[in-house]
Order: structure tokens, then sequence, then C-alpha cells
């Protein structure tokens, strides 16, 4: 049976398939996978089965995500479905989907279910979760990555072809690399937020997972559009992609400036991954990368925090007994500061996006590792705070200097570890990264996600 949505796609229309069969055939693998942590809320399949037979009745097969299965992330809205943002406590019915979702629906898209997260979006380990944490695809004993844990286990499982995650901080890209598939944040403002639960209202980002670049975009092009409802989206002109040029300059951190905290294997990986592009015809420049890190810091040491203590002020206030102990420590801190700190933030900030205009005046996109190793579930519950700030090392500081990034799959270590590669640029470049790692990804000829056998 088929993977991709291009190939759904493709079966649907020689009409050797129907949406309704690919539906059971999704739900049939989520019985088989057995992680009972991956979704939170799942629609029943005889009701998603009914959708789908509608659908097909439609005789409306020519909308771009005709009868495709979608999970959401469950802190945007679906009708239907509670939004928790894995906090029983503060979880409520929402009376419409989120922008995006309805896009989605919009489109022919089904959706299966609302997936797992790290609490209110805040982590990129996806173990801060009172619903169970997913487990990873490649071996249990590591962490899925999060937040958007549950939308990447379930597109790396086979079990959808697309997921919306959001991404804050990396939360769109730490699951994509852990799971061995695409994730896509895209330009800041480019998708609708609204009906999405905020971790930090002038940042956040819907992101996008998926099996193949193609299919990312697909998603991406229907969900694009400024809205009313969220005074943070606007039109963003993109460029067209082209195929990776031959010369197309890649920025690299300085050798002294790579960091992967002793893991020697995904240090190789990265040394691997840069020799493919050099062979695929680009050209590997050297930048000082540490603006980017000191953006990356203002981050968390910064009044961001605050956004995220906003949205919960009033539930750690009544019960903060309800907020996972870690999750609560983090946005604790955004209770503090000053005006005067912001301020000096603000500015520093705006210094970091000068070095960045001046960097990306030599360069076309910048070529990082997603995450610099990955830890196991042990190691991230008995520090869980430190580790969990290391993975972010080249995801922080992305949606703070309004970059767009792209990560994708690189390797499959001999230890059986993935390892996953981000392409950066400028905001309004998604198409560019789009086209540059469509063609990393399939010069690596890897298998997509963790699934063997249809």
């Amino acid at each position: 049976m088929t993977e991709t949505v291009a190939e759904i796609l493709d079966v649907y229309r020689a009409g050797a398939a129907k949406p309704c069969e690919i539906i059971k055939r999704s739900y049939a693998r989520l019985r088989d996978h057995n992680d009972p942590a991956i979704f939170i809320s799942l629609r029943d399949e005889a009701e998603v089965v009914a959708e789908a037979e509608a659908l097909e009745r439609s005789s409306d097969n020519a909308l771009p995500l005709y009868g495709i299965p979608v999970g959401v992330k469950d802190n945007i809205d679906v009708k239907g479905l509670p939004t928790t943002t894995a906090c029983p406590a503060f979880s409520y019915r929402p009376g419409r989907d989120a922008t995006a979702v309805a896009r989605l629906r919009a489109a022919g898209a089904l959706i299966v279910g609302k997936t797992n997260l790290d609490q209110f979006a805040t982590g990129l380990v996806g173990v801060r979760t009172p619903y169970g944490i997913p487990r990873n695809l490649f071996d249990e004993k590591l962490i899925p990555g999060g937040s958007s844990s549950g939308s990447g286990v379930v597109v790396g499982a086979g079990i959808v072809p697309l997921s919306l995650g959001t991404d804050t901080a990396g939360s769109g890209r730490v699951p994509a690399a852990y799971n061995n598939i695409v994730g896509l944040k895209p330009t800041r403002g480019l998708i609708s937020c609204a009906g999405v639960v905020p971790a930090c209202r002038t940042l956040d980002c819907i992101s996008v997972f998926a099996l193949t670049v193609d299919d990312a975009m697909a998603a991406l092009n229907v969900i694009v559009g400024a809205d009313e409802a969220d005074p943070y989206s606007h039109p963003r002109t993109i460029r067209t992609p082209e195929l990776m040029p031959g010369g197309a300059r890649i920025g690299v951190p300085m050798p002294g400036q790579r960091l992967f905290f002793g893991d020697r294997n995904f240090e190789a990986a990265y040394g691997a991954a840069l020799t493919l592009l050099t062979k695929l015809g680009a050209k590997i420049v050297e930048i000082d990368i540490e603006p980017f890190y000191a953006a990356a810091r203002l981050l968390y040491e910064g009044p961001w925090v605050a956004e995220r203590y906003l949205v919960t002020k009033a539930l750690i206030a009544s019960a903060p007994e309800a907020i996972h102990p870690v999750t609560q420590q983090i946005i604790l801190a955004g209770a503090h500061g000053t005006a005067a700190d912001a301020f000096e933030a603000f500015y520093q900030l705006e210094v970091l996006k000068r070095v960045r205009d001046h960097i990306f005046r030599s360069i076309d996109a910048l070529v990082l590792p997603t995450t610099p190793t990955i830890y196991t579930v042990e190691q991230v519950l008995a520090d869980p705070i430190h580790l969990n700030s290391r993975l972010g090392t080249y995801t922080n500081f992305v949606n703070l200097l309004d970059l767009c990034g792209l990560a994708v799959p690189a390797s499959i270590g001999s230890d059986g570890r993935p390892f996953g590669i981000t392409f950066l640029a400028p905001a309004g470049e998604d198409a560019v990264l789009a086209a540059m790692g469509a063609e990393f990804h399939r010069a690596t000829a890897l298998p997509l996600g963790a699934r063997k056998s249809a």
C-alpha cells in the first residue's frame, strides 16, 4: 500500500482505493503499533469512515488533500474534540476549528485525532505530559522529541502521512529529526495561529510533519494565508522554488563552534551531510555562529518566557498542582523581570538581526544539525531542564530572528539513531529551502520514517 500524500492521491485518482479504505488502514496501523501515548483524543473510527464516505460521494477528488488522514497537535483546536495542551485542568471544547484545521478540511483532509505534546508546548523532549510518553520509533529508551511528540511519531510510524505541530523554539523540527521525517517550520505569520493555544504569541508558528518535502509543501500551500482572526498573521511573498543551483552558498559553523556535547556519531553524521551537499554542487561557507547562539539564549533567559506565563497564570494561581512541575518551574520564571529588562532584550535582538542580515548576504542558506544529540528518557527525567536546553542549541534562535526552517532526514547511524539537518533562511524563503531540502533528502536514499513495510 501507499505511504506518502502524493502516492495516496495518485491511487485515489486511478480508482485503486477509496478514502474510507485509507482511513481504515490508518486505524489498523494505530492498533498494530499499540502506543496509547500518541494521541490524547482519537476520533471514533466509524465517524471518520463516514466522513470519508461522504467525501467519496461528493466526487470532489481534485481537492489537494482529498482523503488524506491528518493528526493535529493538541494545542490546536479541532471542533468536536477537547483541546488540553496536555493539561487536563486546562481542557476546553472549542466551538470551531482553528483556521489551519478548517483550511485542511476544506482541502479534503480527514482529521483523525489530537496528538500528545509536552505540556503547554514547553519542551523539546516529549516527556512532560500526563498522557504517557510516546515511544521513540528507533529505540524505546530514547526520547521521542517535543514538544510535538505525538505529531512526529504518528507520521514516522506510517499511521498518517501528515500532521500539524507548532514551533516556538524547535518543537516542529526536533521530533522530525528523531522520527526520520520532514519538519517544515514556515515563515512566522505565514499560517494563521487563530485557534492555537499560544506558547509565545509573538513567536509561535504552526508547523507541518510529513514523510517528504513535497508532501509538507502541499499541506503548507493549503493552509497559508493572512487571517483577520490572528493579528500576527500577514501576507508574505514567497519566492518561486528552483532546483538547488550549482554553487549555492551554504553557511555552516566554524569547526570550533560546532556543539555536539560529546556525541561523536552526530558530529560525524553532520560532516557526512556537508559532504553530500558539496557533491550536490553546494559551496560550504564557514560563518561565525555565535550571534545566533546569543539570540538562542535570549529566548529563555529573556522576557519571552513571560508570554508563556500569561497563558497559564490563572491556572497556576488556582491549581498549581495541575501543571507539570518542570513546566511550572520554567513558566514561573516569566512572572518576574521588569519592563527595563524586556526593552534591554529587545534592543539586543535588533542588533543581532542586523548581524543576521550581514551573514545572509554571504550565504543562501544556513545548514545546521537539527539537534546536537539525543538523550534517553531516563537521562531527561533525571536532568530535565539542562538537557532540554542543549537540544535547542540549533533551534531556539530561529523564530526570534524571523527565519524559516526545514528539517530533513540526513542519515541513520550504525547505532540505529536517526540524524537530521535543518535548512534555514530569512523570512519568505520557504520555497527555496524546500527545493534545497527535497534534493538533499532524495540524495540520501533513506527509507521514509520508520516503517519497514506497508
